[in-house]
């Protein structure tokens, strides 16, 4: 490990509030399989990434069934669902700048690797594995819920967590016959960070807009607030 990468470390660990006593393990957890390619290293973030997800899976089941003693298991598999996964996980880590010290090889970060939503939530997975193993499960569960346990009961109590595009299909199909139809109006932004506009069009009903930074986000956003419209026309 050289000093750069020791330093890297150390803003990482002030970001996560966690020292790491062993810190090989959280740079395996930051390495991507390109730049272990480049270095001829053979260790990546890859198998820590599947015991990461373990991990987090069995976190965020406590912490549900803990906090909310009268959800049935259907509603609390949906809530870990939503709360161990991409689009959440992905922000998490954008908001911590994680993309930052992750360890890209030269057409990796070129592309812009750092931003991509789905890399950020595997490397977040590999670096709770990282804690896990060198501090145990007891503090990889302090970590996380210091992190996003307030995130999580904010999304209960605004109900983010509803996947907005299936509540509004089932509801068009059900009541009016219809599907939403989605159309992309804009593309803005740099490869790597790209802002999307996208139009939700339910036949004579609404029509309203959403952004994000994928497509998919966007869809939801525009699809989430023809329901807040349709709810209030009721």
């Amino acid at each position: 490990m050289n000093k750069k990468q020791s330093s890297d470390i150390e803003t990482l660990e002030a970001k996560l509030g966690y020292s790491f006593g062993d810190r090989s393990v959280v740079l395996e957890a930051l390495t991507h399989r390109s730049y272990a390619h480049e270095k001829k290293n053979n260790k990546n973030y890859e198998r820590l990434e599947f015991l990461g997800d373990a991990v987090l899976q069995l976190i965020v089941t406590e912490y549900l069934l803990e906090r909310y003693k009268d959800y049935d298991e259907g509603l609390l598999s949906k809530l870990r669902g939503f709360f161990v996964s991409e689009c959440f996980l992905s922000k998490i880590a954008t908001e911590m700048e994680l993309g930052e010290h992750i360890l890209l090889g030269k057409g990796e970060k070129a592309s812009g690797g750092k931003y991509k939503e789905s890399l950020l939530c595997d490397i977040f997975e590999s670096v709770v594995a990282a804690i896990y193993l060198d501090g145990g499960y007891d503090a990889a569960r302090k970590i996380i819920i210091a992190h996003f346990g307030s995130k999580i009961d904010e999304d209960i109590s605004n109900s983010t967590f509803i996947d907005s595009k299936s509540e509004l299909q089932k509801i068009t199909q059900r009541q009016f016959g219809s599907l939403p139809e989605y159309i992309v109006l804009d593309e803005s932004g740099p490869e790597h960070d790209k802002i999307f506009l996208v139009r939700v069009h339910v036949e004579g009903l609404v029509t309203e807009e959403g952004t994000g930074k994928t497509k998919k986000s966007a869809e939801k956003a525009a699809a989430a607030k023809a329901l807040k419209k349709l709810g209030n026309e009721k």
